[in-house]
């Protein structure tokens, strides 16, 4: 068995798994997560079933936390409206949503113009469900480029390892849906050459 290459000579988009064979060492093992999905002693059954329930009346599209890509270039300003755990975008203090087990799933507002900027997730699959709107997805992985164009109820899987970006290309904001196969997914990380690359979160 070949000894773990040290993390600072791997390369910035290198990567990285342990010994569970899973790429971040802060996601526990499949029986904590079960034993976390269950009813806790001394709740009652309402309680528990109440924890599993977040509501749009006490959820709040959150501008903030993709701000500092909107602070780079006004283009890419949008907002993520939290459901289930916390998502890509790095916000972890978020404690107004149902636990993530195996996946997280958040609302995302892109207005018209606007742009998800080129990214990658190595880790999970991310999915796109537009509800309302139409939006341009672009891939590209070795030099190779695809785009396609979704509408409303259309859905796209993106692999780990693909850089996805996204444009609304419509007249009014875009909503979509966006699940992520982690319930703790690793911040994306941005194309070596992009300028988001460089910019401290």
């Amino acid at each position: 068995m070949n000894a773990p290459i040290p993390s600072q000579t791997l390369a910035a988009n290198e990567p990285q798994f342990n010994e569970r064979g899973l790429m971040d060492a802060r996601i526990p093992p499949e029986a904590e997560i079960q034993a976390g999905m269950m009813q806790q002693p001394g709740q009652s059954f309402a309680e528990w079933m109440e924890s599993r329930v977040a509501r749009k009346s006490t959820r709040r599209y959150d501008w903030d936390a993709l701000k500092f890509q909107a602070d780079y270039d006004p283009k890419y300003r949008r907002a993520q409206m939290r459901y289930v755990g916390t998502g890509g975008t790095g916000v972890a203090k978020d404690m107004n949503t149902v636990p993530s087990a195996h996946f997280t799933f958040s609302t995302m507002v892109i207005p018209a113009g606007n742009i998800g900027p080129s990214h990658i997730h190595y880790d999970v699959e991310e999915i796109f469900f537009v509800m309302r709107g139409q939006m341009k997805v672009v891939c590209e992985k070795d030099g190779q480029k695809w785009e396609a164009v979704i509408g409303e109820r259309d859905l796209i899987s993106v692999p780990p390892g693909v850089y996805r970006e996204e444009h609304n290309i419509g007249d009014e904001d875009a909503l979509m849906c966006v699940m992520l196969g982690s319930p703790k997914p690793i911040t994306p990380t941005y194309p070596p050459d992009s300028p988001l690359a460089k910019i401290k979160r």
